[in-house]
């Protein structure tokens, strides 16, 4: 499977960027158009704990319960279209248990379809437990669990059984990400996600794409739930200070460039919504992306909830678990706050006011915080343009992803768009420092790294990453 390097915009502007319209369309399940003129919502959730002990009880709670609520609450109120999304839980990497899961929901969406027309598709997202240490990240390393060859067998499974979109949220680069986090070390964030996780993207997706093709699967995406999303999480809000927002910010705009290989190895989007670097990913290819902001507090709290709709082809919820409210289920509840935004949506775009949506949604939420900052749709295509103009070149692009956020957000603060903290400006000078010192060589790069961070990450072993 070759793999293309995008060095070119998919867009000629910031501004031809909008909600539900992708230049790239992907089409599949049951009437599903994703970026083709209209946002979708996508409906997350987890399963009750003790459903997992045995697969008639966890087949039950996904289809009878889960999936049911959803399209029925969807018909009732009469919205159009609805993704389901089944992250797995861990216990579904066995066969026996994921099999009747997968199944079962294509065959009630198909029932719905039919019966009541509405259109309906399920992603299936497997998890990825592959650990860096004793076990390894690459087939035939012997772990004891083989943690790799379970990845994609587990991929086989899905798509063999009726997935209609397939995503993953790797963990290639996770022990390096987690030291820079603790450490507020973005080089090694560079090191860890912007280069060898991209590395890492590239043999997995490579793989994920054939098992797809093999099985007409859609191969929707990755993102870097595990570094990028670590570093939001703990940076948090205006009472938070363990980490620093600006390097949160930076580290979000690294990440954008590994999310981009599952799409540079083949696959089409919908990317995965946890992902908050789409609007930069979308900039770069043209594809669809999911996301979530305002929609999603049953799961976690952002600064950007407003900003994050600003160009999504899916709008999702991240996950709830299934219990009841007093509105219904949880799922029916967080469906009807995802499908109503979305009805805005699509009605802007209907009566032509879709970028004035697009514009409130963003200006909302642009000051708020240095990483809505760089996610704003002006700024997150001029980190896509720095990404491109290095697009052959793994650790060129993710370094110069970085340094572009950082300098965004420097020249947002002394023009007075965004405050910072004392704290803040120093660390983000220290990230531009830092990252304009490091060689152009990606050789040299490496070997710096490589040297540095044997001694300081036990975890890491550069067999992970084909060294």
């Amino acid at each position: 499977m070759s793999v293309t390097r995008y060095t070119k915009m998919a867009y000629s502007s910031a501004d031809e960027m909008v909600f539900g319209t992708a230049k790239s369309p992907v089409s599949y399940g049951f009437g599903i158009k994703v970026g083709a003129g209209r946002v979708i919502p996508e409906l997350n959730y987890a399963p009750r704990p003790g459903s997992e002990k045995d697969p008639a009880r966890l087949a039950k709670e996904y289809v009878d319960y889960i999936s049911k609520d959803v399209l029925e609450r969807a018909v009732t109120v009469g919205f159009p279209d609805v993704q389901l999304e089944t992250e797995w839980v861990s216990q579904m990497g066995t066969p026996k248990m994921a099999i009747p899961v997968v199944e079962g929901q294509k065959a009630i969406c198909e029932k719905y379809h039919e019966e009541y027309g509405i259109n309906c598709a399920v992603r299936h997202t497997i998890p990825d437990q592959r650990e860096a240490g004793e076990e390894g990240l690459r087939t035939g390393m012997k772990g004891h669990h083989a943690y790799p060859e379970a990845l994609f067998k587990a991929a086989e499974v899905a798509c063999e059984n009726g997935a209609d979109v397939f995503s993953v949220e790797t963990m290639g680069g996770k022990e390096l990400s987690d030291y820079a986090t603790t450490n507020g070390d973005v080089v090694a964030f560079l090191f860890g996600v912007g280069y060898l996780g991209s590395i890492d993207m590239e043999y997995v997706w490579k793989e994920f794409v054939n098992i797809c093709k093999k099985n007409k699967t859609i191969a929707g995406g990755d993102t870097n739930c595990a570094g990028a999303n670590t570093a939001m999480f703990m940076a948090g809000g205006y009472l938070d200070n363990d980490v620093q927002r600006t390097y949160s910010a930076v580290t979000r705009a690294i990440a954008s460039a590994r999310t981009l290989v599952a799409w540079e190895c083949g696959a089409s989007g919908p990317d995965k919504d946890c992902g908050y670097e789409g609007p930069i990913a979308k900039s770069i290819a043209g594809k669809p992306c999911a996301q979530e902001g305002k929609n999603c507090q049953c799961a976690h709290c952002d600064l950007q909830g407003n900003l994050m709709a600003q160009v999504c082809d899916l709008w999702s919820n991240e996950s709830v678990e299934y219990h009841p409210e007093f509105g219904g289920s949880s799922v029916q509840c967080w469906l009807g706050s995802l499908g109503y935004e979305v009805s805005l949506m699509n009605t802007a775009i209907a009566t032509g006011q879709e970028k004035t949506l697009r514009d409130l949604y963003m200006i909302s939420d642009r000051s708020r915080g240095p990483e809505g900052y760089v996610l704003a749709y002006d700024n997150a295509y001029k980190i896509g343009e720095a990404i491109a103009k290095e697009g052959n070149n793994l650790y060129l692009r993710s370094r110069a992803a970085g340094i572009t956020a950082a300098k965004l957000i420097k020249a947002g603060n002394e023009a007075k768009e965004i405050a910072l903290t004392n704290k803040q400006k120093d660390v983000l000078v220290n990230i531009i420092k830092d990252l304009e010192a490091l060689p152009d060589s990606e050789d040299k790069f490496f070997e710096y790294c490589d040297k540095k961070y044997s001694d300081l990450v036990p975890l890491y072993n550069k067999k992970n990453y084909g060294f």
